[in-house]
């Protein structure tokens, strides 16, 4: 009988090893911790909306309800404001590393997890940063959601989608 408990508790152990291995590659593969209306991204330690502005969360549904609004970028700190005053914390633009952080390449027509960030345009969203390469200081980088690839050609009164995240 005791050569049965020790023999069960051994493949029990195996189980509950495999498992947290195989938990832990998960882990490491996807740095997304899911918050309701925000994602944790803990690889660049940032809070992003799952929703573009304009949109808003139905946890309900588990989905972004409403219509993204395009804006030029003289638009946006009323919008971060807003954001700020509603939702607390310092709301901002992402650099164009963090925007690029969210393109997936094999997800689909929209390059980016629907899962996480469902409804998402596949469109140009503005990155905070200007391009400095340009000749005209006034352009900004994008990142485009329908090829994955970012852009530093808009000028900052050409509206684009916006996505808002905050430093965790």
């Amino acid at each position: 009988m005791l050569k049965k408990s020790q023999t069960y508790i051994s493949y029990l152990l195996i189980i509950i090893i495999f498992s947290f291995f195989s938990i832990a590659k998960v882990k490491a593969k996807n740095s997304y911790y899911v918050k309701g209306h925000l994602i944790q991204d803990l690889s660049l330690n940032v809070l992003w909306l799952r929703c573009s502005v304009g949109q808003t969360w139905d946890e309900e549904s588990k989905q972004c309800k409403g219509k993204p609004l395009k804006l030029k970028m003289d638009q946006i700190k009323d919008v971060i404001k807003q954001a700020n005053e509603q939702l607390g914390g310092n709301w901002r633009l992402p650099t164009r590393k963090e925007l690029e952080s969210l393109v997936c390449m094999k997800c689909g027509k929209t390059k980016i997890n629907s899962k996480y960030f469902p409804n998402t345009p596949y469109e140009p969203f503005w990155t905070g940063e200007k391009n400095d390469w340009s000749k005209n200081k006034g352009f900004y980088w994008s990142v485009n959601f329908f090829t994955g690839h970012t852009f530093g050609r808009f000028p900052g009164h050409i509206p684009n989608f916006v996505r808002l995240l905050r430093n965790k």
